[in-house]
C-alpha cells in the first residue's frame, strides 16, 4: 500500500499529541492491518477484533436509528479502546491509558481518522478499475420469518386493585 508510510507517520504524530496513547492501528473494515504503532500488542489480532466489534456496532447503530457509525468506545479496568471511522473503507483504533482525557482522545482520534480516511480513499480512487475495496456498508437485511406481536389474552386472575375492591364489597 503506497499510503502506508503516510498513515504510519499520522499514527506516530497522534501518539506525540496524546501522550497517554499506548498504541494505534489503522485497518480496513474487514480486519486487515494498514499500519500500526502498537508495541506489545499483536496488530493482526486487534485488527480482527476491531472488525468484529465494528460489525456489531454498525448493526446496533442501524437498529436503533442512530445512523452511520462514527466511533466506538470501550472502557476496561486498565484503559480505553476507541475506534473511529476513517473514510469509507478503514478504521482507526486507539489504545489509551485509563488516565487519558477522553475528550482529547475523541478530538485527536476524529481528526486523525479523517486524515487517514483521506489517504486510504485517495489510494482506493487511484486503483485501476476492476479492483474493488471493501466498503463500510449496512448489514444485510434479515431473512426468514418476520416476528409479529400478538394481542394478549384478557387477564383471568383479578389484579391486586380488583382484589381490594372485592374485599371491600364483601
Amino acid at each position: 500500500m503506497a499510503a502506508e508510510p503516510d498513515i504510519l507517520d499520522e499514527l506516530r504524530q497522534l501518539r506525540a499529541r496524546v501522550p497517554q496513547l499506548t498504541g494505534s492501528l489503522a485497518a480496513s473494515v474487514d480486519g486487515l492491518v494498514l499500519a500500526h504503532d502498537t508495541p506489545g500488542v499483536d496488530p493482526e489480532s486487534v485488527a480482527a477484533l476491531t472488525a468484529a466489534a465494528l460489525g456489531v456496532a454498525v448493526r446496533m447503530a442501524d437498529a436503533t436509528g442512530q445512523g452511520d457509525l462514527r466511533e466506538l468506545l470501550v472502557r476496561g479496568v486498565h484503559g480505553y479502546v476507541a475506534t473511529y471511522a476513517a473514510g469509507s473503507t478503514a478504521v482507526l483504533t486507539l489504545l489509551a491509558q485509563d488516565r487519558v482525557n477522553v475528550g482529547r482522545l475523541h478530538l485527536e482520534g476524529r481528526r486523525a481518522g479523517a486524515r487517514i480516511g483521506e489517504l486510504v480513499d485517495a489510494e482506493a480512487a487511484a486503483r485501476p478499475p476492476g479492483r474493488s475495496s471493501v466498503k463500510l456498508a449496512r448489514p444485510a437485511p434479515r431473512t426468514g420469518a418476520v416476528r409479529t406481536r400478538t394481542t394478549r389474552a384478557p387477564r383471568t386472575a383479578p389484579t391486586p386493585a380488583e382484589n381490594r375492591e372485592n374485599t371491600r364489597e364483601n
